[in-house]
């Protein structure tokens, strides 16, 4: 059950305006619901992230799934709960599950140990960060290495560049077979299977709550990366956390042709698209009445010189608040 103290600690996060909290130890759904409703009632924003590092949680896995916006496979306290030799079966099935469930999944700790004290890591945590890559989890999480360690830097550049190395691969596609339940879920698996058809280097998704985003990157698209636009800054700094996603913020125009055009005038801004690209456009727009309107566009990119010419140095990530 949830503590007076953790009570405060969410009303911390709220007024410090957090996106994500991480719940520790979660139990059960009970504990992801009560935490969601004391967010709610300190009209906070906040994601809830389940962390699961213990058999009960296990054993509650699928419910309190269900309930959380993502989940932290947590290593280190989990392999201490259960035999050592089940960790590796445990973390590729809670990842599959939240990939057939298109929920986030973060894991995390005792990925590069052995970088709290020497300069380079070892073979076997090089095979394990890259296993949790190939897994085609969300993202992969330091801890002590960054927050004690003697070499933080070379830790997350490590890290970088093994999930860059591997993600040239194909991963394991947990996805496939998912059940579609909504709409908006099949026009997102269509926008993948579009632009893996085409070998589209891009995805733009126009999203405002970041929905339609999450969806199109929980199908996993082999080789496009999914441009979202939103026109929220906290919708944008959560899609950070989804794999394969760059948000950006982008003004929307009444008109859905303008904001398309902005967006690709963005994205030539910042070199992300070369001459001749064929790019998939996915929009899922309300309309006044109260309906929405769902697209599937593809566009061939075709950019003035002058365009180019105007273009920004993109530095592999627009981190920038635009």
């Amino acid at each position: 059950p949830l503590t007076e103290k953790d009570h405060q600690d969410i009303l911390f996060a709220i007024e410090q305006e957090l996106d994500f909290i991480a719940l520790s130890f979660t139990r059960s759904a009970d504990d992801v619901l009560r935490a969601q409703e004391m967010i709610a009632a300190g009209n906070g924003h906040a994601q809830l992230i389940a962390k699961i590092e213990n058999q009960e949680g296990l054993d509650n896995f699928d419910s309190i799934l269900e309930v959380s916006d993502g989940i932290m496979v947590a290593r280190g306290d989990l392999g201490v709960e259960v035999p050592i030799i089940e960790l590796p079966v445990i973390q590729r099935n809670l990842v599959r599950k939240c990939a057939q469930a298109g929920k986030p999944v973060i894991v995390a700790t005792h990925l590069l140990e052995s970088m709290i004290h020497n300069p380079i890591p070892t073979r076997a945590e090089v095979t394990d960060v890259s296993n949790a890559v190939y897994e085609q989890s969300d993202a992969i999480m330091l801890s002590g290495e960054t927050a004690t360690g003697k070499y933080p830097v070379r830790c997350v550049e490590y890290m970088d560049k093994i999930a860059k190395r591997i993600e040239l691969e194909p991963g394991l596609s947990f996805f496939e077979g998912r059940p579609i339940e909504y709409s908006r879920e099949n026009l997102a698996r269509s926008a993948c299977r579009l632009a893996d058809s085409l070998n589209s280097p891009a995805i733009i998704v126009i999203t405002r709550r970041g929905l339609l985003a999450r969806q199109v990157a929980s199908f996993r698209p082999q080789t496009a990366i999914i441009y979202a636009f939103t026109n929220m800054s906290s919708v944008r700094r959560k899609l950070w956390l989804i794999r394969s996603v760059v948000p950006f913020m982008l003004e929307f125009s009444r008109d859905p042709e303008k904001t398309i055009r902005n967006a690709f005038e963005r994205l030539t801004k910042r070199n992300r698209l070369l001459n001749g690209d064929k790019v998939v456009v996915v929009s899922d727009v309300n309309t006044g009445d109260g309906s929405s309107v769902s697209s599937i566009q593809v566009r061939e990119y075709r950019e003035s010189p002058e365009a180019r010419a105007s273009g920004v140095q993109d530095e592999g990530l627009d981190a920038s608040p635009d």
